[in-house]
């Protein structure tokens, strides 16, 4: 009896409502992009190409911090393949990837690619005169890499940091993360959240989307009081 009681019970609980977790559209155009201070280097180097120091160049920066956005920049412009490490996994995949004459390596990261490969890319790349822009979350310098050749070569290479973004720079990112969501917020909401969180663009990203999320699953608007509540 008590069985059919709880079960007379649960069938009067209105269902959960669950959230589902979407994926979101983001622009990579280039009048999407968010210019500041933490990437005004990045940004020059990507605009003055083909006249860069060296034809293969880094771009590193933490998670979320734009390489992406200025990856895709960049491949428009030189007309390059995007293509992750992974997916050359032998000498013999590398002169399909440099076909085009200019390659974006992205997200390359210590221990997540075959050696042998990249150091025939890289050497394939100055033989052939071929632009490369290699994207990653932290400079080679400390990585451990078998090949000595290959670990020099990597170490010498020129290029940029995306550092963090000032306040400016933030508060405008969190704006974009709402829009590519499609959700209008107040400058109430976006200062609230820009004060309490992290001043990384990862930490902003992480916000916008828990609190989206929030909204939805609560069927309430996105609003500076949900997100103290959530951020209590």
């Amino acid at each position: 009896m008590a069985g059919a009681n709880a079960i007379a019970s649960n069938a009067h609980r209105p269902p959960m409502q669950l959230a589902l977790a979407l994926d979101h559209a983001e622009s990579h155009a280039r009048e999407d992009f968010l210019e500041g201070p933490s990437n005004a280097a990045a940004l020059t180097l990507i605009e003055r190409w083909p006249d860069w120091p060296s034809r293969t160049v880094l771009l590193r920066g933490p998670e979320g911090a734009g390489k992406s956005h200025f990856a895709a920049i960049w491949a428009r412009q030189a007309g390059a393949r995007i293509l992750s490490p992974r997916m050359l996994e032998s000498a013999a995949d590398v002169p399909i990837a440099l076909a085009t004459g200019a390659l974006v390596l992205e997200n390359l990261a210590e221990g997540d690619f075959d050696e042998n490969a990249l150091f025939h890319l890289l050497n394939l790349a100055r033989e052939e005169h071929a632009f490369l822009l290699i994207t990653a979350r932290t400079a080679p310098t400390g990585w451990r890499i078998g090949l000595p050749d290959l670990a020099s070569r990597l170490r010498a290479l020129p290029g940029v940091a995306l550092e963090a973004p000032d306040d400016a720079l933030l508060r405008a990112v969190i704006v974009k993360l709402f829009a590519d969501r499609q959700l209008a917020v107040d400058e109430g909401l976006v200062n609230f959240l820009a004060n309490r969180i992290e001043r990384s663009f990862a930490a902003a990203r992480e916000a916008v989307n828990r609190l989206d999320q929030e909204a939805l699953r609560l069927k309430r608007p996105v609003t500076r009081a949900l997100a103290a509540e959530l951020l209590r």
